[in-house]
């Protein structure tokens, strides 16, 4: 096993993954935490996989910068697509990203927050009423994907009516920052990000005419900007509220998903969460943990560094697998165990540091939510068929999850 283990690090490249890590990555993120937990790949770049160099890179903002202006010109070239990720908040450094951050976690404050969930509770139980007419039902199109798309749309006040393509728009977007991304990819990417900026310079527009609260509308304060006079550029505006729906979209429904089918495959854990509810909290960080939404990041180094004993040049891009340092043995007990009520539990799955999540207590309360109400209302759910996975590295989740209530 272990002659496999080497052969799997010494082999790896992002840039050329088997349908079977896809499917399952982690025998190869263990392999390359064990064997070559700094891996050089073939095109320069650096894979991390131990949980304590990953710290260390989200710690230091100077050495290790999230500007990606560099990486991704030769990438996307002067299209859309460049323009979005390179004016995103979480792709800038300070004092750009301190900026942007602090106006957006003003609108997502704990009374906020705390302020959603009567709307949330009501909605969860929407949709369990209409997946329990039903019985057979997707977990994902029918559960999961529904919910962050409903609250997102709530936060920026974008019409019920107007919802539909957000999804769409927003997988898309983020697909085309896979490792390899095809012309097809790439195309159907700038597209999207062309037609949400044209919606969203009429949703601005309108929000103009008619402000929302701003202490619940983050449009409206985005618009508004800061007592003190500091206000978003049009461009960071309209970049940002692409940014926050697609943030606050698929990693909210990969958490439900992926966490879900996680208490399917341990039924264990799902019977003694299912007896114990009480555990919903330290679940969904176990969920979260487990299979990380979000599972890899990148940052450029701004000088010549030492990392984990070794040498890296100035300019050197790294990626920090978050899926890896989630089951780093060095920091999780059993770190490979599925474990509903394991604590202490100090995942990356938001980062840490001046990049972690800004939407993570709300992410938390969709998922606390969400996953609670219907372990309590379909203790019995059950796989009806074979789930099918997103077909991505960076986003861990499943497109289709056919399931019965039981």
């Amino acid at each position: 096993m272990t002659g496999n283990a080497r052969e799997l690090a010494a082999s790896f490249d992002l840039e050329r993954l088997t349908p079977e890590f896809y499917e399952n990555p982690y025998p190869t993120y263990r392999a390359l935490r064990e064997n070559e937990p700094l891996k050089r790949l073939p095109n320069g770049t650096v894979f991390l996989t131990r949980y304590d160099d990953l710290v260390a890179v989200y710690k230091n903002t100077r050495m290790f910068s999230s500007d990606k202006k560099k990486e991704f010109a030769p990438k996307y070239g002067t299209s859309l697509l460049y323009e979005h990720h390179t004016t995103s908040l979480v792709f800038n450094d300070p004092p750009s990203h301190t900026r942007v951050r602090r106006l957006i976690m003003g609108a997502l404050s704990p009374r906020a927050i705390a302020s959603m969930e009567g709307d949330l509770v009501a909605l969860v139980d929407r949709l369990l009423d209409s997946v329990a007419a039903r019985r057979d039902f997707d977990l994902i199109e029918d559960f999961a994907a529904a919910i962050p798309i409903e609250v997102i749309g709530n936060l920026l006040g974008v019409p019920h009516a107007e919802r539909e393509p957000l999804r769409d728009w927003s997988l898309t977007i983020l697909g085309a920052l896979e490792p390899v991304v095809s012309p097809q990819a790439f195309s159907r990417g700038n597209q999207a990000v062309k037609d949400m900026l044209v919606y969203l310079e009429t949703l601005v527009e309108r929000r103009r005419q008619k402000p929302g609260n701003p202490e619940r509308d983050v449009l409206t304060r985005l618009i508004q900007g800061e007592e003190n006079g500091e206000r978003l550029t049009e461009k960071e505006l309209l970049h940002n509220c692409i940014f926050l729906l697609n943030a606050g979209h698929e990693t909210t429904t990969n958490l439900i998903g992926n966490g879900l089918v996680a208490l399917l495959t341990h039924p264990d854990q799902k019977q003694r969460l299912v007896q114990n509810p009480d555990l919903i909290r330290t679940a969904v960080e176990e969920m979260l943990r487990y299979e990380s939404s979000n599972q890899l990041g990148n940052r450029m180094t701004t000088e010549q560094v030492e990392l984990g004993g070794l040498a890296l040049e100035a300019g050197t891009s790294i990626t920090l697998c978050i899926g890896a340092a989630n089951r780093d043995p060095a920091q999780f007990p059993d770190a490979e165990t599925f474990d509903v009520a394991r604590t202490p539990n100090r995942h990356l799955a938001f980062a840490t540091g001046a990049h972690q999540c800004a939407g993570m207590a709300l992410a938390r309360l969709e998922g606390a939510i969400a996953i609670s109400r219907f372990l309590a209302r379909f203790p019995t759910y059950a796989l009806n068929g074979a789930p099918v996975r997103g077909g991505r590295v960076r986003f861990r989740g499943f497109l289709r999850v056919p399931c019965t209530t039981g």
